[in-house]
């Protein structure tokens, strides 16, 4: 496992679909240590009570979409990476999320390795005071 100031990196997967949420932890379980989100408004408590290192966020989620999540958790914790996740992945899109300071965008459904790579690239950038990175 990964780990930051000897604790393990601690990766959020806010998505409502539990299936592609069973597959992600079964992806990140060997390198991170996981906390799981099935709304935006559950990612966003999560946030504000434990310690987050990196979120994945899925773009269509139920009242809050994962943009607006993404605004919120950024006011929350700044240095926190997120990642969007979606089918969709439009200019404006891309955009916003940009705007927003998303870390990226990653079409839905990723290749396994570019999500892992990408996930290690945001911890790496966001917490370059620890060791590299090597999965």
């Amino acid at each position: 496992m990964v780990a930051r100031r000897g604790k393990p990196y601690q990766l959020l997967i806010a998505d409502d679909d539990l299936s592609f949420r069973e597959a992600l932890r079964e992806v990140f379980r060997p390198y991170v240590g996981l906390l799981e989100a099935e709304s935006g408004e559950e990612a966003i408590r999560i946030v504000r009570q434990r310690r987050v290192d990196v979120v994945l966020l899925d773009m269509h989620m139920q009242r809050l979409t994962g943009l607006e999540t993404l605004r919120i958790v950024k006011r929350i914790e700044p240095r926190v990476p997120c990642i969007l996740v979606t089918a969709d992945a439009t200019p404006d899109l891309r955009r916003a999320a940009a705007e927003a300071e998303a870390f990226t965008v990653l079409e839905k459904p990723p290749r396994v390795r570019e999500l892992v790579q990408t996930v290690a690239s945001a911890l790496q950038n966001a917490y370059s005071d620890s060791n590299p990175i090597d999965w």
